[in-house]
C-alpha cells in the first residue's frame, strides 16, 4: 500500500468531465511525476489531494487516512505540504519570519503567532527556523525581505517553509515555472537533496528536463484519465504518451 492512494476519482464541472476514474498508488519515499498536456486535469487532481476540491466519486487516502471532507489546514497538519506554481510567501516579512510562521502553525494548528507565547518558546521556534534556512543555504539572507528575492530564491524559501512543518508528503505544482535555466537546475539539485530525506514527492511539471531528472515513476494524464504509468525510461518511448502529450513528437 502506497502512502498516497487514489481510487476511482471522478470530478465534473458542469458538462466538463475534468477527471475520469483516476487511480494512483504513490510509493512512500518516491518522487512521482504527473505529466500531461494543458487541460489534462493535473491541477484539478492536485486540488483533490489538499481539500480545495472534493471529488464527485472515489477515494483519496494518505497514510491510511481519508483526505476527503477535511479542511486544507487539517490536511497540512497531518503531514501534507504543497508548493504552488507561484511561490506563496509573506512578501513583506523577512526570511526568518517567513519560516517561523509555519513552524508556529505546526505546533499551534493554524497560521498565526500566539501572542501569549513565552520567550523560551519563541526562541526555540526561531532557532528551528534558522536551522532550516541554514540547511537550504539561506541563513545569510535571514534578515532580507522576502519580496525582494529572485524567483529561484522565493521557491527555495517556500520549500523551507514547507520542510519546517516536517511533512511526509510534498506536493509540487510546477516548481520551476518562470525560472531561468540556472535557477531551474539549482531547484532540481535542491529537490534531489529533499528526496534524500525520505519525503515522498508528487511533482506536476511541464519541463521534461525537470521530470526526467527527478522522477522514479511517471503517470501521464490526458483528458482527465491516466493513460500510462511507468518508469521514466519507458515513458519516453511510449507511443501513447507521445501522441497524447506532444501530438506524436518525441519527448
Amino acid at each position: 500500500m502506497g502512502i498516497l492512494e487514489v481510487k476511482g476519482v471522478n470530478k465534473r464541472f458542469g458538462g466538463l468531465k475534468a477527471l475520469s476514474d483516476v487511480n494512483l498508488d504513490i510509493a512512500e519515499g518516491s518522487v512521482h511525476a504527473i505529466i500531461g498536456p494543458n487541460g489534462a486535469g493535473k491541477s484539478t487532481l492536485l486540488n483533490c489531494f489538499v481539500g480545495r476540491l472534493e471529488p464527485d466519486t472515489g477515494t483519496v487516502m494518505f497514510d491510511g487516512r481519508s483526505l476527503l471532507g477535511i479542511q486544507p489546514f487539517e490536511i497540512n497538519q497531518i503531514g501534507v505540504s504543497r508548493v504552488f506554481q507561484t511561490p506563496e510567501i509573506f512578501a513583506d516579512l523577512n526570511l526568518l519570519e517567513n519560516v517561523m510562521i509555519p513552524a508556529f502553525a505546526r505546533r499551534d494548528g493554524a497560521f498565526k503567532i500566539n501572542g501569549w507565547m513565552s520567550v523560551g518558546d519563541e526562541a526555540e521556534i526561531r532557532e528551528e527556523a534558522m536551522t532550516m534556512l541554514d540547511e537550504l543555504g539561506m541563513a545569510s539572507k535571514a534578515d532580507h525581505i522576502a519580496g525582494q528575492l529572485s524567483r529561484g530564491d522565493k521557491r527555495r524559501l517556500e520549500l523551507a517553509m514547507c520542510l519546517v512543518q516536517k511533512p511526509k508528503l510534498l506536493l509540487l505544482d510546477e516548481p520551476t515555472a518562470g525560472m531561468a535555466r540556472a535557477d531551474t537546475n539549482n531547484t532540481i539539485d535542491l529537490l534531489k537533496q529533499i528526496a534524500k530525506r525520505g519525503i515522498t514527492m508528487v511533482v506536476i511539471e511541464h519541463d521534461m528536463h525537470v521530470v526526467f531528472s527527478l522522477a522514479d515513476r511517471i503517470s501521464v494524464l490526458a483528458q482527465g484519465t491516466v493513460i500510462v504509468e511507468d518508469e521514466p525510461g519507458k515513458i519516453k518511448g511510449n507511443p501513447k504518451v507521445q501522441e497524447a502529450y506532444l501530438g506524436g513528437a518525441h519527448l
